[in-house]
């Protein structure tokens, strides 16, 4: 019986899994160190590659600590910016400071939407930003972005999202599947989020093996909703943007750069737009204008009167030109779990900030 094609990468997935054992033991044994950073940190992360909710949740999170008097700055790494190696301030919390390009798409996105909230940084040293924003910003609490296998910094909550649609990534370890870590590593979380569970295929039995694998570890759940869906290049402090009601389900063609696209065109199609043609990119993929046309002409081939995207795309889509309407539906994350996880945070950040009394 042939053998699947990806038999091959199996010798590379072994030799990744001994150095990321490798890794994990020397943090353990202090060879590597963890640092603490003063202030409350509490981890949002991934044991896998692609998309499984991290940026709405971090959201989620920067505007409930908001409303305890946190002055919160996220910190993440920024793929697919233009320099990784440099720091660079996306908000300050009130002011937007760079765009997608500098500062990536996710961190512009988060930085978009939380004006007044939080500050957003991107610096793969999250402990050299940290001091940064705790001199210049006066941060007193730091939300870690894609940061579970990161363990340069010391958290006080490590929460882990888990795509409901895919959870495990083929169950392999990169490259041959999509798994960052074994699965067992889980047990360094402190509570485990599934994402979309509206569309799993068992909610119940993807809880039972999370808590197994997390040593009873919480595991919570939540799902996606659209809030509403603007026009691309509306203005970002306009009070023009048009509610979901307002804005015609004419046919559509829908694309993204995500890395799980299939979670988008999904939630597109169950929201009731009428999809006649999808096309995906990869993850953080920066559009050119040839891009845009060649989207142009198949929505037109396939009578589409619009394009959709998502709001991630749309920070990399406003300088450039479009022939046909193009909207962008806008999400958050609505938590079933909301008192637990208030607990969890509430917990986390009290016990913190005891120890550094």
């Amino acid at each position: 019986m042939p053998f699947p094609s990806n038999i091959y990468l199996a010798p590379l997935s072994a030799v990744y899994g001994a150095v990321t054992r490798m890794r994990l033991a020397l943090y353990r044994a202090g060879v590597l160190k963890t640092r603490n950073v003063g202030v409350p940190v509490i981890s949002v992360g991934n044991i896998t590659t692609g998309g499984t909710g991290k940026t709405p949740f971090v959201a989620w999170l920067a505007r409930r600590l908001a409303t305890e008097g946190y002055k919160a700055c996220i910190l993440t790494r920024g793929y697919g910016r233009t320099n990784s190696s440099r720091q660079v301030v996306v908000s300050d919390g009130q002011r937007l400071m760079a765009g997608a390009a500098d500062g990536g798409d996710e961190p512009r996105l988060l930085a978009e939407s939380l004006v007044g909230i939080a500050a957003v940084i991107s610096n793969a040293d999250r402990v050299s930003a940290a001091k940064w924003a705790i001199e210049n910003l006066k941060s007193n609490l730091f939300i870690l972005d894609d940061a579970f296998q990161h363990l340069g910094i010391s958290r006080d909550l490590n929460l882990v999202t888990i795509d409901s649609i895919n959870p495990w990534g083929g169950r392999k370890l990169l490259p041959r599947g999509r798994l960052r870590e074994p699965m067992t590593g889980l047990a360094r979380a402190d509570a485990i989020m599934l994402t979309r569970a509206d569309c799993a295929h068992d909610i119940d039995m993807l809880r039972s093996e999370a808590q197994r694998l997390s040593n009873d570890r919480p595991v919570l759940v939540s799902k996606i909703r659209t809030t509403r869906i603007v026009l691309l290049n509306t203005d970002l402090t306009s009070n023009e943007r048009k509610d979901v009601a307002e804005i015609p389900l004419y046919p559509e063609l829908a694309f993204c750069a995500l890395g799980n696209p299939t979670s988008f065109f999904s939630h597109a199609s169950g929201d009731g737009h009428q999809l006649v043609a999808t096309e995906s990119f990869p993850d953080h993929h920066v559009y050119t204008q040839s891009d845009i046309d060649a989207l142009s002409r198949k929505a037109r081939t396939h009578g589409a009167q619009s394009l959709l995207t998502t709001a991630k795309d749309a920070v990399k889509l406003r300088d450039l030109r479009f022939d046909i309407p193009c909207y962008v539906l806008e999400i958050e994350m609505i938590v079933d779990d909301e008192e637990l996880l208030l607990k969890l945070l509430d917990q986390a950040v009290q016990m913190a900030s005891k120890h550094l009394d």
